[in-house]
């Protein structure tokens, strides 16, 4: 009776050629029942009520500039920008004809261009081999070099702007254009290599050491393996290092002088006279704020790639 009773409760075994739940599952049911519930509760109706609600008032600004950047002058004193959605025709481009049509603004629009670029491009390369030198390769004081590299991360600008100015002033150029890169170059390569070292890093080792019995030399793998892999990475430091340099106002106040400067400082500079000029305060604003956005979605997509392969490590 003890034996007939306990094979009636013993549980009946799985057949032969199927396997067992738990056996085939890559992830334990208990790590992947919070995932299921955040990505069930993520599509409920309430939370993406909640952020479209969020999008909309984090949208509310750049839409009162655009909407502002198309109203004519005389109205702006007279009413807020929410005025025109009730007139849409008063709206009109002569704003961006008259932005266009001053010399100060548009020399400062390029400044920032013959800016952004070098200094984004720049940062992009120098870090990308500076990282994969410090990721695969061994030379005496590496790790050494690597800690003065991090430990430069912790220095604030501020405390480069004067000295820095003295040393661009005994070569010659302060206030130009190359001061200004330059400046810029030097405090963004810290984050930079940090950044792109720890990434090269992640990358397997036989995939390296497969290359290199393929025959494959340093910079055959560092072009043709390292920098398509790591696309996401360097889309977003292209990302940050331009938006961090298209933005920048303080080193530009202090580095370029009238012909040099760029469009934030043109821009804070006819904020003195904000009651006699907003037509082209509004509109040079917001070019100001669409380059960077046609920027970053431009490496969006790559952007995106680097967070949801992440996600799913």
């Amino acid at each position: 009776m003890t034996l007939a009773s306990s094979a009636g409760t013993a549980p009946a075994a799985a057949p032969a050629g199927e396997a067992s739940p738990r056996a085939g599952s890559s992830h334990p049911a208990g790590h992947t029942a919070p995932v299921r519930r955040i990505g069930g509760l993520l599509r409920s109706g309430v939370v993406q009520a909640v952020l479209v609600v969020v999008g909309l008032v984090w949208l509310t600004p750049t839409v009162g500039l655009l909407v502002s950047s198309l109203r004519p002058g005389a109205q702006q004193d007279s009413s807020g920008w929410w005025k025109a959605f009730t007139r849409p025709s008063t709206l009109t481009f002569s704003n961006y004809t008259h932005l266009l049509d001053n010399g100060d603004i548009t020399h400062a629009f390029w400044n920032t261009v013959l800016i952004s670029v070098p200094a984004t491009a720049a940062v992009v390369v120098i870090a990308a081999l500076a990282g994969y030198a410090f990721a695969w390769l061994d030379f005496p004081g590496s790790q050494a070099v690597f800690l003065v590299v991090v430990g430069m991360l912790v220095v604030p600008v501020q405390i480069g702007l004067l000295p820095v100015a003295r040393l661009f002033g005994a070569v010659g150029i302060f206030g130009s254009i190359y001061g200004v890169i330059l400046f810029h170059v030097a405090y963004g390569l810290p984050f930079a290599v940090y950044l792109l070292r720890n990434y090269f890093a992640e990358i397997p080792r036989e995939m390296m050491e497969a290359a290199r019995m393929d025959g494959g030399t340093e910079w055959t793998i560092f072009t043709r393996l390292i920098l398509p892999v790591s696309r996401p990475a360097l889309a977003s430091l292209t990302i940050f290092q331009f938006l961090w340099v298209w933005n920048d106002l303080l080193v530009s106040l202090i580095f370029a002088d009238s012909k040099s400067q760029p469009l934030t400082v043109a821009l804070q500079s006819q904020m003195r006279q904000f009651g006699a000029n907003i037509d082209v305060l509004a509109p040079g604003a917001f070019l100001s704020l669409i380059v960077p956005l046609i920027v970053f979605f431009a490496f969006q997509r790559h952007f995106v790639e680097g967070v949801m392969a992440g996600s799913v490590k």
